[in-house]
């Protein structure tokens, strides 16, 4: 799947991520392995940013591709624990509806 989000938005969802106290992980169903994976494409999106100019970079759109099960894994992460560890209700905001719009261009089949 797609996801489109800002350079700021990707690094604030990657460092709530990282937040995640081992509890947190277990109350998700997650493995620190799923967390890495979950963050490993994130964090791709800092090859995409190299070439940019520094006063371009926090409002730089960045396309991902983030496999559907890791789509739905970052919704309920995000729905669930990104509040408490969000800094900016705006940033989630666009977070979750990035993360609804990619669930929404699934394939049927995939729902």
């Amino acid at each position: 799947m797609r996801l489109l989000l800002t350079f700021d938005d990707i690094m604030e969802f990657a460092l709530a991520l990282l937040s995640l106290s081992p509890a947190e992980l277990r109350a998700l169903g997650w493995s620190f392995a799923d967390r890495k994976r979950l963050l490993d494409h994130l964090l791709a999106s800092g090859r995409v940013a190299q070439g940019a100019r520094p006063e371009q970079l926090p409002t730089m759109p960045i396309d991902l591709a983030v496999p559907q099960r890791d789509v739905d894994r970052l919704q309920l992460f995000a729905r669930r624990e990104l509040p408490k560890a969000a800094s900016n209700a705006a940033m989630l905001d666009r977070v979750l509806a990035a993360l609804d719009a990619a669930s929404r261009r699934r394939p049927a089949a995939a729902r």
